[in-house]
């Protein structure tokens, strides 16, 4: 049985991505909760849809199909976007610039990299990672990232989590603001799916020469 969540406590910018990692989870009671406070604190149904949709990418068709299912269930009535023009000229263009705001001068080198293993992958990457899905309108660049630092952490991808902070933090959130992301994956899951990121997260403050010092738990709280 899924554990109950008090979702009146979540503070409302980690909502979304409290339910990406829901979803990741595969913990569609908690998710339907979240989604019914959304809808209470009048969070705009384009940015719940979006954060379900780009989840495809990392928890694969079937676990969004079913999440934005659910979706549908508790909107019935609201209007679903309007299918994005499939122009793959456009998706390369916008998926390098977006790239490269999230790794910066390092693009290359991931490029590189990737190809090593798979070309197919490195040109979908940025096509269809960066490119289609993450360049959409509905939610900024740093919305996209918290979700899928959320994501990661609860998935425990380490390696592509470690970039997805850089990338959040790049696209101009705080590291407060991902540490609180990650603290509040507590609420939906044990306390090791928390302390999985915030290991990758000292890992990355380090290297990055930040401040080591932990933020009280109760930034997380609903303010």
């Amino acid at each position: 049985m899924e554990k109950q969540i008090n979702t009146s406590d979540i503070h409302s910018k980690n909502l979304l991505p409290l339910i990406a990692a829901a979803t990741a989870l595969r913990k569609m009671e908690i998710l339907k909760a979240l989604i019914v406070e959304t809808k209470l604190r009048k969070l705009p149904f384009k940015k719940i849809y979006e954060a379900l949709l780009q989840n495809y990418l990392f928890t694969g068709y079937p676990s969004a199909l079913l999440s934005l299912k659910i979706l549908k269930e508790k909107y019935p009535n609201k209007n679903l976007p309007t299918t994005a023009d499939m122009n793959l000229y456009h998706f390369r263009k916008r998926g390098e610039a977006n790239c490269k705001k999230v790794y910066g001068n390092k693009f290359e080198k991931l490029i590189s990299n990737v190809k090593n293993f798979s070309p197919d992958m490195a040109e979908w990457l940025v096509l269809e990672g960066y490119g289609k899905v993450l360049g959409r309108k509905g939610l900024s660049l740093k919305e996209r990232e918290l979700c899928i630092v959320a994501t990661l952490a609860a998935l425990k991808f380490e390696d592509q989590l470690y970039s997805h902070i850089n990338g959040a933090f790049r696209a101009k959130a705080t590291i407060e603001e991902i540490q609180s992301v990650i603290e509040s994956l507590t609420l939906i899951g044990n306390k090791n799916l928390s302390d999985f990121g915030l290991r990758v997260l000292s890992r990355y403050k380090k290297e990055k020469g930040m401040h080591t010092e932990r933020i009280p738990l109760k930034k997380i709280i609903r303010s």
